[in-house]
């Protein structure tokens, strides 16, 4: 299938078993609700990671069919995440199971506890997540010609997060892209920059060497506000976009090094509390710049998972040909929708976005 509007070639979906597969962390998440990590005395716990966000989202919310490959070490937290994710429908059969040494020294499995904030109290998140079984896969592990070619699949995704686990993990990512590419399977990046990854590894120019490596891979390409310039290009074009005019400079100039990109769509947030901020996105493609549906002072529960779900939404657009503006505006409306209910992870239904789209009210439904 072809959608010509945005220069995709997607493979049909009688020939594919997957929709979408996606490469990355799969983490336990604390959440003292209301309360704070260091004087709470509970804590409900949901799984999320960025790749496998996006593969839920597709899944939950738009009935897509997903996979992820990840890796976890065999203990009871480990089985716990299986449950979550088995619960959210995404299916687990290129998940990898590391033997558990009974202490962690050699793998384990990667936690994290946020604070949602309220007000002028940020939210603030604290990783736990060193020596994680997906943060030793190494190249030749994983066979990505079976799962592409002869299961086939129809898109792939993974992100900045993922390469940022280990010094191996970008090898691992571009080996996926470069066998996805050799099957005809769409490939998405999420450049997702993450100071506390990137520490010790460079910084924002790390992440930028990195990214660079992998953008001749990449088809539709995804950040944050500030994170396609600052990441991707160079780590002193850091600056926000704050015009369609700005934005398709910087899109344009992307484009112009790596003219294999046929998308770019990024997120825009102005936060003006924790819970409160202006919620909108730009696209790039054919030289055209595209923005979204806006939502003014979206009072917001739990912004984790927003901008995962923002791409589950456009993805979603672009796999049924709807083009790219009718994938800005359901990937933005799907987002601030997560962003209304605890997790990372997608509640929402398609026709809750689609409403949400036609500029539908926060009114009772009966």
């Amino acid at each position: 299938m072809s959608d010509a509007s945005v220069g995709l070639t997607i493979r049909s979906k009688t020939e594919c078993k997957w929709d979408l597969v996606s490469l990355g962390e799969v983490m336990l998440r604390f959440d003292p609700g209301e309360e704070r990590i260091a004087s709470t005395r509970s804590f409900r716990v949901w799984e999320g990671g960025g790749e496998y966000n996006v593969a839920r989202g597709l899944r939950r919310c738009f009935q897509q069919r997903t996979s992820v490959v990840t890796a976890l070490a065999d203990n009871p937290v480990g089985r716990l995440l299986e449950d979550l994710m088995l619960q959210g429908g995404v299916d687990l059969s290129h998940l990898r199971w590391v033997e558990y040494d009974g202490i962690g020294r050699e793998a384990r499995n990667g936690v994290y506890f946020l604070e949602r904030g309220f007000g002028v109290r940020g939210a603030m998140g604290m990783m736990d997540r060193g020596h994680t079984p997906i943060s030793q896969l190494k190249v030749g592990q994983v066979d990505w010609d079976a799962i592409f070619g002869r299961e086939g699949v129809r898109w792939f995704h993974t992100g900045g997060v993922m390469c940022a686990l280990s010094a191996e993990s970008p090898a691992v990512a571009c080996e996926a892209m470069v066998a996805a590419k050799r099957n005809g399977v769409l490939v998405s990046y999420d450049c997702n920059y993450r100071p506390s990854l990137w520490k010790n590894a460079g910084g924002r120019q790390g992440a930028s060497d990195v990214n660079r490596m992998l953008a001749p891979f990449v088809d539709v390409l995804f950040g944050h506000e500030g994170d396609v310039s600052a990441v991707l290009c160079d780590a002193s074009h850091g600056a926000p976009w704050h015009s369609r005019e700005s934005y398709g400079e910087m899109a344009a100039r992307v484009c112009g090094e790596f003219g294999n990109l046929k998308v770019i769509a990024t997120t825009t947030r102005r936060p003006k509390t924790a819970n409160r901020n202006d919620w909108s996105a730009f696209g790039f493609s054919g030289g055209k710049v595209f923005q979204s549906i806006a939502f003014d002072d979206l009072e917001i529960l739990d912004r984790v998972g927003g901008g995962d779900s923002f791409a589950a939404g456009l993805i979603y657009g672009l796999m049924e040909g709807k083009g790219l503006q009718w994938s800005l505006d359901c990937g933005v409306a799907h987002g601030a929708l997560v962003m209304t209910t605890p997790g990372d992870s997608s509640m929402a239904s398609l026709s809750e976005v689609e409403r949400l789209m036609a500029g539908g009210s926060a009114g009772v439904q009966r």
